[in-house]
């Protein structure tokens, strides 16, 4: 079946009110560069609310790269007619979908479109897709901030009903979640899709940081390969909830060469946790102002540790009790002892970094070591006697350590 793309002005009267009146929610899959993972993100979100009894539409219109089809092994169906309608492709009983890629008749053609072509196309699947009632209708767009999201932000914004205002069709729309990775390059642009959004008055869902650490299989070792926390840092600056990080895995690329979107490939997995816990803060914006609290109170303390007792030997120690407290009801909620980094010059700081601490308690530590530890962010007391590491982070958290000499000041 064919679409007709011939630019056409729009209707005085929008079908688009009509359809918007039988879908309850709509989430637009923002980026600010291509790939972060964001059609990959924005698939996993649909098939997992699917999962959780919802009814829902996945609309794909990323007219030049539709990547949706190929995700969930669909590339190679057609659409059919249904009356005066387009027949969204089915997933599940649960799940419809409809993506530029099932018109194609070579998906190897590229669609040469200027912007009033591209407009039509994506107009043409909100009013001419028989989307039927649906929950959720999540929206993949194209990376950055150019005709497709501005086309579906102003169609989405036309379904508004008598009593709005003029100013509130845009916020039909639920919201934008946004998609980033740690890199620097990737969240300079992605400001910009805040910039786009607040602009266009569409309401920033979340952030979500994708490829954020790579934990070995083998030892469990967590690598920062983009610098840590860039995304979440983007968003403490530009006062953007943010929903979460999700690590680099190796079975996520088998997920989507497979067809099958990770949240039901491996559903068990810490990636695939990783992005339930985000999609539920994304649903839940109660629970994400909680856990948001919950995170202000949070210190991350790092103790050197050699026979269960505080190491007089910071840099040489095999081992760090890694220990989460809270700082507003001075308690420690876990502790976990884990082993160091082979000893080279700067390796931890940056191990120590990739771990989250914020505090380092030690014996001794000399003034370039400290010198490194401020550059990321993590502040050291020294001249600690020897005890054990809970007592000593007690001790902090009730302002009762003490400090003497530091024994390693050079």
């Amino acid at each position: 079946m064919e679409i007709n793309i011939e630019y056409v002005e729009q209707d005085a009267e929008y079908e688009g009110n009509k359809v918007m009146e039988n879908i309850k929610h709509r989430i637009l899959v923002l980026s600010g560069k291509g790939g972060v993972g964001k059609s990959t993100i924005a698939a996993n979100l649909a098939v997992w609310l699917s999962i959780e009894g919802k009814n829902v539409g996945l609309l794909d219109i990323d007219i030049h790269g539709p990547s949706i089809p190929k995700l969930l092994n669909l590339d190679g169906r057609a659409v059919q007619a249904e009356g005066n309608k387009i027949k969204p492709i089915l997933y599940n009983d649960t799940l419809k979908i409809m993506s530029i890629g099932f018109l194609l008749r070579n998906e190897s053609n590229a669609l040469i479109w200027r912007g009033p072509m591209k407009h039509n196309v994506i107009k043409q699947f909100i009013t001419d897709v028989s989307w039927g009632n649906l929950d959720y209708l999540v929206i993949d767009c194209p990376p950055g901030t150019g005709d497709e999201p501005l086309s579906i932000v102003q169609l989405l914004g036309a379904a508004q009903t008598q009593n709005d205002a003029p100013g509130d069709s845009l916020r039909k729309a639920d919201g934008a979640l946004i998609v980033t990775t740690p890199q620097q390059l990737a969240v300079i642009d992605v400001k910009k899709c805040i910039t786009f959004c607040r602009q266009v008055n569409l309401p920033l869902l979340g952030v979500i940081e994708n490829m954020s650490g790579f934990v070995c299989p083998h030892c469990n070792r967590r690598t920062d390969i983009f610098k840590a926390d860039g995304g979440k840092q983007m968003t403490t600056d530009l006062n953007v909830p943010f929903l979460g990080s999700i690590p680099l895995d190796s079975a996520m690329v088998a997920a989507c060469d497979s067809g099958r979107p990770l949240i039901c490939f491996d559903s068990q997995s810490p990636t695939a946790q990783a992005l339930k816990d985000a999609f539920e803060l994304l649903l839940r914006p109660d629970k994400q102002i909680q856990i948001n609290k919950e995170a202000q109170n949070k210190m991350r303390i790092a103790i050197p540790v050699t026979d269960g007792k505080l190491s007089a030997h910071f840099g040489h120690c095999r081992q760090f009790a890694i220990i989460d407290a809270d700082s507003n009801s001075k308690t420690i909620k876990s502790q976990e002892l884990v082993d160091a980094p082979a000893h080279e010059p700067g390796a931890l700081p940056k191990w120590l970094a990739g771990l989250q601490v914020e505090l380092i308690i030690a014996a001794g530590m000399g003034q370039r070591a400290q010198q490194l530890f401020a550059q990321n962010n993590i502040n050291v007391v020294v001249g600690a006697s020897d005890n054990t590491p809970q007592e000593l982070a007690l001790q902090y958290l009730t302002g009762q350590l003490q400090s003497g000499e530091n024994i390693c000041d050079h």
